[in-house]
This record gives C-alpha cells, sequence and structure tokens, in this order.
C-alpha cells in the first residue's frame, strides 16, 4: 500500500484552480437548447469535443461568444432540427442533443454516432442470421 508521509510542522497552504471536466461540459452545452436564452457557462476546457459541439450549436442557430474561458450561448435563435452527419459522425457525444432538441421542437433529425457504424455492422450481421 502507498503512503504519503509529511514531515515538517510547517502549515500547509495555497490554493488549486479547478477546471471544468469534458464529462460534465458536453451534456451541459447540449442542454443549452432547452432554455430559449443567455446561457454563461465559466471554466469551459478547449478541447476537441467542445469545439465540435459548438459547432453543432452553431449550425442549428445558436450565437456563441466565446471570453477566455466563459461560453456564452444565446440560443433564442436556435430553429434547426437536424445534426448533419458530418458533424454527428465525428463524436459520439453528439446524441445528446437528441433530447434537448427533441424537448424543444418536437422532433429531431440526427444521424448514428462516431463510432457507431461498426456496431450497427455487427448488429445488422447478426440480425440476418436469425432468418
Amino acid at each position: 500500500m502507498s503512503k504519503l508521509i509529511i514531515n515538517g510542522g510547517r502549515p500547509l497552504n495555497g490554493s488549486v484552480e479547478i477546471e471544468g471536466s469534458k464529462n460534465s461540459v458536453l451534456p451541459i452545452l447540449a442542454a443549452t437548447v432547452l432554455n430559449s436564452g443567455v446561457n454563461i457557462i465559466h471554466k469551459c476546457p478547449k478541447i476537441h469535443d467542445v469545439k465540435l459541439m459548438l459547432r453543432v450549436l452553431e449550425y442549428i442557430g445558436c450565437k456563441i461568444n466565446n471570453e477566455g474561458n466563459t461560453l456564452i450561448i444565446d440560443s433564442s435563435t436556435a430553429n434547426k432540427t437536424e445534426i448533419p452527419e458530418v458533424f454527428a459522425s465525428e463524436m459520439r457525444s453528439s446524441i445528446i442533443f437528441l433530447g434537448p432538441v427533441l424537448a424543444r421542437f418536437g422532433k429531431v433529425t440526427i444521424s448514428y454516432p462516431g463510432g457507431c457504424v461498426l456496431l450497427l455492422a455487427l448488429f445488422y450481421t447478426e440480425t440476418s442470421k436469425l432468418e
């Protein structure tokens, strides 16, 4: 078992900046479609999947303002219910737009998310064996 031994007698002090998490921010970004207004998200990580999610939001009509690590998303102008294959196929997390877009507009069209083509091929192969 590992252990940490601290010798000293001096008090520890300081601060640590906590960054945002990709696994938290991706569903939050998709949920911005729901409120039909301005959303402010602080400490948003600057990673590829976040950039792709922002491209989807822009495509469906949201206005994006990026100020450092803060995103301001105005979803009042969102007006499309289709997530094109070019976006959906690039990341598995694109499927999380399904619920918010459906809830707001009553319909949604989305391609299979990235990484699912192989699973879909396996599904059709296995089901054809049943016939």
